[in-house]
C-alpha cells in the first residue's frame, strides 16, 4: 500500500498545475529540478515548501497563473542539463528551483548563468554554486553554504565536544571535495589535521564501508566527519551499528542525510546504538514558538497536503522551509518589479529586484532584511541569504523526527 501511495504521490506532483481559476494572463512556469529517484523525500519537501508559499498568493505572480513543472534529475548531471534546455525552450519558463545535490549545478552553471536562468537554490549546499567566475550570476540561494559549514561542523566537533582527532568521510563527488577543502582548513586554523580522509563513491556496499570505519578506528580517530546523502549514510551508520561497539565512533555529518528515508531504513533500535549529529538550520515545526507564522504556514501545508497532521509529517523539512521562505523572497521580488509577460525582461527584472529587495520579509527561519545584493567578484557571498548565525545541529528522536540542538 505505501508503495502504491507513493506512486500516486508522485503522479501527483508531476502532472498536477498550480493553478486555481482561468486567467486571461499568460501562465508562468515554475521549474522544479529535482531528485525525485534517490532522494525523494527532499524532492517532494521542496516541492511542498513551493506550493505553500504560492498558496498564500492564491497561486499567482502578479495575476499570472503559476504552474509547476517538476522533472526528475535522478540525481545525473546529464539529466540535469536536458532539464535545462527543456527550460530555455519553454517560453513561458520564468524560474527554476534546484535540489539537493550539488553536481548538477556545479558542473551546470556555467550553462546556467550563460542562458540566463533564474534559479534558486533551497538546499544543494557546494560553495561555488553562487559564485561566478564573472559578475553575471543567475543563482541564488537560500540553505546552508560548504564555505561555512565546515568551520561549523568542525567548531562542533573541536570546540563543542572536545574532539581532537577527526577523520573525513566524503563522498566522491564535487560536494565531498568542496568539504574537503573547507574542513581541512578550519582544522588547520586549530593546528589539527586530519587523522584520516577517505572517499567512497555513491551506492557504496555494507562491506565496503565497514573495511573504511575499520581503517578509520585503526588510524586512531576519535570522530568522523561525514558528507555524504541519505543513500550512503544509511549504509554507512548501518555498517558503524555492526561494527563491536568498541570500534564505534561519533559522528558529525553534514545534512544530506536528511534528504531521503533514512529512518526508514535505520530503525530507532540502531540510531539509538549510534552518535550522530548533523548540521541544520535554525528552524524547525518541532520546536514551539511564540511567533504565529509557523502556525498558520503549518496548517496552510495540513490544508493541502492530506497526509500531512503533525508536524512529524513533513520530512526532510528542510527542503520545504527553504523552499517555502525563498519562494516568499520570489515573491516580494515579483511584488516590486512587476511583469510584462516578456519572459527575458521579466527574469531579468526580477533578477535586480532580489538583489534589491527594499521590504523586509519575515520567514520561517528569520526575517529577511535585503537577503541577496548585487553580486561582484569583491563580494562573494552576494546571493547567500543565510550565514553560518543561522546554522545549528540536529538528532534523530525514537519517532525519526528531527529534534535540533539547542
Amino acid at each position: 500500500m505505501k508503495a502504491m501511495a507513493d506512486v500516486l504521490l508522485l503522479l501527483f506532483l508531476f502532472t498536477v498545475p498550480v493553478q486555481v481559476m482561468a486567467s486571461t494572463l499568460k501562465p508562468l512556469h515554475i521549474y522544479l529540478d529535482l531528485d525525485m529517484s534517490r532522494s525523494k523525500a527532499s524532492g517532494i519537501s521542496i516541492v511542498r515548501g513551493v506550493r505553500t508559499a504560492l498558496d498564500e498568493v492564491g497561486n499567482k505572480l502578479a495575476g499570472h497563473p503559476v504552474e509547476l513543472i517538476v522533472l526528475d534529475h535522478r540525481g545525473s548531471n546529464g539529466r540535469s542539463l536536458e532539464n535545462l534546455k527543456k527550460f530555455i525552450s519553454d517560453p513561458d519558463a520564468f524560474v527554476l528551483f534546484t535540489g539537493m545535490h550539488s553536481p548538477p549545478l556545479l558542473v551546470n552553471k556555467k550553462f546556467i548563468n550563460t542562458n540566463k536562468i533564474l534559479t534558486l537554490d533551497p538546499w544543494a549546499a557546494a560553495g561555488p554554486i553562487t559564485r561566478a567566475e564573472a559578475e553575471n550570476n543567475w543563482i541564488f540561494r537560500l540553505s546552508i553554504d560548504d564555505t561555512k559549514a565546515g568551520e561549523v561542523i568542525t567548531n562542533r566537533a573541536v570546540e563543542g565536544r572536545s574532539f581532537k582527532r577527526p577523520a573525513l568521510l566524503l563522498e566522491n563527488t564535487g560536494w565531498g571535495k568542496s568539504n574537503l577543502k573547507t574542513m581541512t582548513s578550519s582544522l588547520h586554523e586549530r593546528k589539527l589535521v586530519p587523522v584520516n580522509v577517505s572517499r567512497f563513491n555513491w551506492g557504496v556496499s555494507l562491506a565496503g564501508a565497514k573495511i573504511l570505519l575499520r581503517k578509520i578506528k585503526k588510524d586512531g580517530a576519535d570522530v568522523i566527519f561525514l558528507v555524504a546523502n541519505a543513500p550512503e549514510s544509511k549504509t554507512i551508520c548501518m555498517a558503524m551499528y555492526e561494527l563491536s561497539p568498541s570500534v564505534r565512533l561519533p559522528i558529525i555529518s553534514h545534512w544530506g542525510i536528511t534528504g531521503g528515508d533514512f529512518t526508514d531504513s535505520v530503525p530507532a533500535e540502531v540510531r539509538g546504538e549510534i552518535d550522530l549529529e548533523f548540521l541544520q538550520t535554525s528552524f524547525s515545526f518541532m520546536d514551539k514558538s511564540n511567533r504565529e507564522l509557523p502556525g498558520e504556514v503549518f496548517q496552510r501545508a495540513a490544508a493541502i497536503f492530506s497526509d500531512v497532521t503533525q508536524p512529524a509529517d513533513i520530512k526532510a523539512p528542510a527542503g520545504f522551509i527553504h523552499a517555502y521562505d525563498l519562494t516568499l523572497l520570489l515573491i516580494e521580488a515579483v511584488r516590486q518589479n512587476g511583469l510584462s509577460g516578456d519572459m527575458i525582461k521579466d527574469r531579468a527584472g526580477v533578477r535586480k529586484a532580489l538583489e534589491n529587495l527594499r521590504k523586509p520579509v519575515p520567514g520561517l527561519i528569520k526575517t529577511y532584511s535585503r537577503p541577496y545584493r548585487s553580486y561582484s567578484l569583491s563580494d562573494l557571498d552576494a546571493h547567500e541569504a543565510l550565514g553560518s548565525e543561522n546554522y545549528t545541529f540536529g538528532r534523530y528522536n525514537e519517532e525519526g523526527s528531527i529534534i535540533l540542538v539547542r
